[in-house]
């Protein structure tokens, strides 16, 4: 595992609800450009509303993560905490609080144990290690089952850089962004130095095409710093790895929904524009039972058809719809293509969807998981 150059960081337990990883810090040694993007949810959460002010000159040293606790509904109190975190941390590291974005994650309107949090902000600088990203993507995890990491390696005359992302989320997924962070580290820097332009271009077709339940949450937060130590590599270079980087990072959350036994992977092609096409991909992925019938191996096709025609605002013409799993076709399936379908259904991890409009030229590709019994019971108890 490769890491960034002059990126420290550090995971560990200071006791906010068990004994696992849940506080975090990484930290830059140089000042780094930076952008990000942040939930659309109408009751964000407290990091959010710093983050959003200490990201204005576009520029980050450090960021501080504590999960099972996401301060979310705390009020002005929980907002203050978010400040005085950055302070503290600030303190430690020898940077402006401004320069520190803050992020939190885990169960909504319980007041942060804010002294925990101050204390290990305190220390922070004696617990960094080079690298070291791995430990944070433990840290960040709530219900998640598995570490989300996926890095790329890029090569200039100054010698080979890293660009590295980690990412966390299993449920409460459905962007505009999802309960979801992800940080993406890199010592390059684009040519342009356009990272919000990259960094939504990039989003809008990776994070914002993940949805496990439909839910927005409240703390999404999608980060990009770069530290520019290795100089620069033209625009189109760094955009593909920074996709490739997402895209990994989309899939593993889809493929580790809240108790999902199974990835989906559906594009929906020819369609007119971005909206449409946007809109019957969430329909069909937001679906109970489709994703019900994925789970069981249920070779139910008219559930697409129906996803896909509720969406009153954008008819689609039925004769020219084409839909196909696992490349068969399911229009008007007989007891033979049932069968087909039902084997692939049950016998395959990854589950590829296509839906072809005929409507246009637009396609995009969206992610999901099946919905099981474990959803359910992650769900029913999740704060008892």
């Amino acid at each position: 595992m490769k890491f960034p150059l002059g990126f420290y960081s550090f995971g560990k337990n200071i006791g906010i609800k068990d004994s696992s990883l849940d506080f975090a810090v990484i930290y830059s040694e140089n000042r780094c450009k930076a952008a990000a993007v942040f939930t659309r949810n109408n009751f964000p959460g407290a990091p959010i509303y710093v983050g959003r002010d200490h990201i204005k000159d576009g520029h980050l040293q450090a960021i501080v993560i504590n999960s099972k606790n996401s301060n979310v509904a705390t009020g002005e109190q929980g907002i203050k905490n978010s400040y005085q975190i950055c302070i503290e941390l600030g303190k430690s590291l020898g940077i402006p609080a401004e320069d520190i974005l803050p992020s939190s994650t885990g169960v909504i309107g319980v007041p942060l144990p804010i002294e925990k949090i101050l204390n290990a902000c305190s220390t922070a600088k004696a617990d960094l290690k080079p690298g070291n990203l791995d430990e944070v993507a433990e840290a960040i995890m709530t219900t998640d089952t598995r570490k989300k990491i996926s890095y790329r390696t890029m090569t200039n005359q100054a010698g080979e850089g890293v660009m590295f992302g980690i990412a966390k989320g299993a449920g409460m997924i459905e962007p505009n962004m999802a309960t979801m962070l992800s940080y993406i580290l890199c010592d390059y820097l684009p040519e342009s130095g356009d990272l919000p332009g990259i960094l939504k271009r990039v989003v809008d077709v990776t994070y914002n095409c993940v949805t496990i339940d439909s839910d927005t949450s409240t703390s999404d937060t999608v980060v990009l710093m770069c530290s520019g130590v290795l100089g620069s590599i033209p625009d189109d270079v760094f955009e593909s790895h920074l996709r490739e980087i997402a895209t990994d990072l989309s899939k593993m959350i889809a493929r580790d929904g809240e108790g999902a036994s199974k990835l989906i992977e559906l594009t929906v092609s020819h369609g007119r524009d971005d909206m449409q096409v946007t809109k019957i991909g969430k329909s069909i992925l937001n679906s109970p039972l489709v994703k019900t019938a994925i789970y069981g191996g249920d070779p139910n096709w008219g559930r697409f058809v129906m996803a896909i025609g509720k969406v009153f605002d954008e008819p689609i013409p039925y004769d020219s719809l084409e839909i196909q799993l696992g490349g068969i076709s399911v229009k008007g399936a007989d007891n033979n293509t049932k069968t087909k379908l039902a084997e692939y259904l049950k016998s395959n991890e990854e589950i590829h969807i296509s839906v072809i409009l005929n409507t246009g030229s637009f396609q995009k590709t969206f992610w999901s998981c099946d919905f099981t019994e474990g959803y359910i019971q992650e769900n029913a108890y999740y704060t008892t």
